[in-house]
């Protein structure tokens, strides 16, 4: 059995929306509040650095390196794992480099982590390995973790994540609050998330659906992707479970102004969940897949008898970086 540490706050809570689900004229909205996952203001990498970071003492590694964009919320739990378990960390940071750090960028640099800027995207990839092997031949014994945490050991983290919602369901029906669980809806990105779910809906037996909104990807390269992400993790919990891209719901209609680029969409999303809620989502990832699930919604998409589970997978220090501040 792949190795876990324990430091997430879980199981984090399921609650109701009423009010944004009655504005929507649409099904019951639920959302599971990943973004209570308590490392570093939280969110949905806590579950996956669980297993990542105990991995990486299970090798002897004495630092963590990662990467992703300036405000980077994967990094930003990366690096505050690795200042609580005392690692060393160095993060591959791409994009315009702000004149004082904010955001998550701030929050890396709190937790003691070394930022390597990478200003074009294209030269992420080459740079991060660069940095790896300077480290490993240092003597550093660094651990690569994967971008977005998105490896077969990191999906586990949902993969679990599914077996914990699946007992908080039984507990709303045993309340008689609660029929059926239809669909799962979350941002999908590196895939891991996703990843696990899929596994997690096998395993564990959930009936309902599982929907990805894309931040950045295709729907072909996410199906593509999360089916063999889902089938190499299943092995860290015994048989190979093969999943096909069939299996694997994606859509990627909501990603076409391009990673991080603030629309209308995301905008009312974050508006809308902050007026008739009081619940903040962040401008790239859970603004994006609200976003989708709103426009969805409109257009009758999901039955208004159905009941939808919004998977709030955190990022709200974005609100607070430069880029985004002042436009939302």
């Amino acid at each position: 059995m792949t190795p876990r540490l324990h430091f997430a706050h879980l199981p984090t809570p399921i609650e109701d929306l009423p009010r944004l689900s009655a504005f929507l004229a649409g099904p019951r909205i639920l959302v599971k509040r990943d973004d209570q996952t308590g490392l570093a203001f939280g969110g949905n990498k806590t579950r996956k650095l669980e297993f990542l970071v105990a991995e990486a003492q299970q090798q002897g590694a004495r630092m963590l390196i990662s990467g992703g964009a300036i405000q980077s919320n994967h990094c930003r739990q990366t690096a505050a794992a690795a200042a609580r378990f005392g690692f060393e960390c160095i993060l591959v940071l791409t994009g315009d480099l702000p004149d004082k750090p904010s955001a998550n960028l701030l929050l890396d640099e709190l937790f003691g982590a070394r930022i390597v800027h990478v200003p074009d995207r294209k030269d992420r990839d080459r740079i991060l390995q660069e940095t790896f092997d300077n480290a490993v031949a240092e003597g550093k014994k660094p651990y690569l973790v994967p971008y977005g945490g998105s490896s077969p050991t990191g999906a586990l983290g949902y993969a679990f994540a599914m077996e914990e919602l699946m007992a908080q369901i039984e507990d709303f029906r045993s309340l008689g609050d609660f029929g059926s669980l239809d669909w799962i809806v979350f941002g999908t990105s590196s895939g891991g998330t996703h990843a696990g779910l899929v596994l997690g809906q096998r395993r564990f037996g959930y009936k309902g659906k599982v929907l990805g909104i894309s931040i950045d990807e295709s729907e072909d390269w996410l199906r593509r992707h999360v089916s063999n992400l889902a089938s190499e993790a299943s092995e860290r919990l015994g048989e190979r479970i093969e999943f096909t891209p069939a299996e694997v719901l994606a859509n990627a209609d909501y990603c076409k102004a391009g990673y991080g680029v603030l629309t209308e969409a995301e905008r009312e999303a974050v508006r809308l969940f902050a007026k008739y809620e009081g619940l903040l989502l962040d401008p790239v990832y859970t603004g994006r897949a609200a976003a989708g699930m709103i426009d969805l919604i409109r257009k009758g998409f999901f039955g208004k008898d159905e009941t939808v589970l919004f998977w709030h997978t955190g990022g709200q220090p974005a609100l607070f970086a430069a880029q985004y501040a002042d436009r939302i």
